[in-house]
């Protein structure tokens, strides 16, 4: 490893220790009033049967579960650690690994946010919390591996008025689930605007450093476009990488379309559709359309939603799934 490399780490992670150790302090000077302070309970599961060819592709599944705290000062400060229990490729499907998802320490007040330590990352945070319903499919980038949800750094953000705020964020680049900090730095910035109330415009770009004469650095951009009021949601973003994996020529790109309509106090009615495209079809086993529509219904703090899925893959050889699912999610 390089002295500048080293020197970027060593750099990093005094950033990352002043942060955790300032708010530290702030915490200790915090006002005799107390604070609120919460538990996490999130779990999502389904039931699933395939038509077809994916007939055999049935059964109930827990995909998440989600266990932790957050505690809110009374100035601003917030702690919160949160594991994360689910599948791991690196096991076989019916074991779940459990992971630190969250730990980190924030700071709210006067329009700024400010985070240290296993943090959310902000490259689709915005467009997964529109969506709104990840416990049945994640969001487009977060869904074909662009990026990780959680990751070890820094971020702030800044809204300068209703309309107009500003992000900024620093991590490892590795995600959650491999934390250690051997590989180059990924550096994020966002602006977000909101011209009127309920409509939102968002454009995001990343680039995360490689550090072997082999690889190439990973960029990002992200561009979402979405409207939402009390009767029914409508939003469309679209999502290009760079270099997948370090490898030069390896660029992803797609679109992703989504909206729901309500059907009453607890009922919604939703639909999506993905298209995701290789350069020069690499991906071409992955690369594809999918198409989802179905009915979220809210029983207190649980969510059901039937719903009907089908994947129609680029490559010819392959066969279109269509599978019916009904998803669960049960939050405190």
């Amino acid at each position: 490893m390089t002295d500048k490399i080293m020197n970027k780490k060593f750099l990093f992670l005094a950033m990352l220790l002043l942060c955790s150790g300032s708010f530290a302090m702030a915490a200790k000077k915090a006002d005799d009033k107390k604070g609120e302070g919460k538990v996490i309970l999130t779990t999502f599961g389904d039931l699933h049967t395939g038509f077809g060819e994916a007939r055999d592709d049935r059964g109930f599944n827990l995909d998440r579960a989600y266990l932790g705290y957050q505690y809110n000062f009374n100035n601003g400060l917030e702690l919160r650690t949160v594991a994360d229990f689910g599948k791991s490729s690196q096991v076989g499907d019916m074991q779940r690994i459990g992971f630190v998802k969250h730990a980190w320490v924030g700071w709210r007040k006067n329009g700024w946010s400010v985070f240290g330590g296993l943090i959310s990352t902000t490259q689709f945070k915005f467009q997964e919390d529109f969506w709104g319903k990840r416990y049945v499919m994640k969001s487009f980038q977060d869904e074909y591996k662009f990026g990780s949800s959680a990751d070890v750094g820094v971020s702030a953000a800044y809204k300068f008025n209703k309309i107009l705020s500003v992000d900024a964020i620093i991590v490892n680049g590795e995600g959650y689930k491999k934390i250690q900090i051997n590989d180059g730095l990924q550096y994020g910035l966002g602006v977000t605007l909101s011209p009127f109330e309920g409509f939102y415009l968002r454009a995001y770009g990343s680039y995360h450093e490689a550090t072997l004469p082999t690889e190439k650095g990973i960029g990002n951009i992200a561009g979402f476009a979405g409207y939402k009021n009390d009767c029914f949601s409508l939003a469309a973003e679209y999502n290009y990488m760079w270099n997948n994996k370090n490898i030069e020529g390896d660029h992803l790109g797609g679109i992703s379309a989504y909206g729901s309509v309500a059907a009453g106090k607890r009922t919604q009615i939703f639909a999506r559709w993905d298209k995701l495209d290789s350069k020069n079809d690499w991906n071409k086993e992955k690369d594809g359309m999918s198409a989802m529509a179905g009915v979220e219904v809210k029983l207190g703090k649980v969510k059901l939603a039937p719903n009907l899925r089908l994947w129609m893959p680029d490559d010819t050889q392959l066969k279109n799934v269509c599978e019916l699912y009904i998803n669960a999610s049960f939050s405190l």
